[in-house]
């Protein structure tokens, strides 16, 4: 995969799990929520907002609202899931706070699903 690509997909990636958050915790998103969230342009979040549209990972109601489709709620709970629990590792073992959660930021798009796995069993024990 090509570096252009992949920071695509990390971005997408971002913009799905702050989605997700915000969803959680205001039970309804606009732009200027996640623009306001993620410290980015209205114009720059409009882009990307307009991108996961054509995607079909969200849907836009007339009023402005953004909804995450099946396969982008999907999406968005797997990486919050990644950054909850590399946040937790990290911590766990050490890590400040603050740097556990920028390092699980950049983790959770490259790290492989066994790696992954193999924290998460750790982590979090069945």
């Amino acid at each position: 995969m090509s570096y252009i690509k992949h920071r695509a997909d990390e971005s997408q990636e971002d913009y799905l799990e702050t989605i997700l958050m915000l969803q959680k915790r205001l039970g309804q998103v606009r732009s200027i929520d996640i623009a306001n969230e993620m410290n980015f342009s209205k114009p720059s979040v409009s882009i990307a907002m307009k991108n996961l549209r054509e995607k079909s990972y969200i849907t836009m109601s007339e009023n402005g609202f953004i909804t995450l489709t099946e396969s982008g709620q999907k999406r968005a709970e797997n990486v919050l899931e990644r950054h909850t629990i590399l946040s937790d590792w990290l911590i766990s073992i050490g890590v400040s706070q603050k740097t556990a959660l920028e390092d699980a930021c950049r983790l959770e798009h490259d790290l492989s699903e066994e790696s992954f796995e193999a924290i998460k069993k750790a982590v979090r024990p069945s």
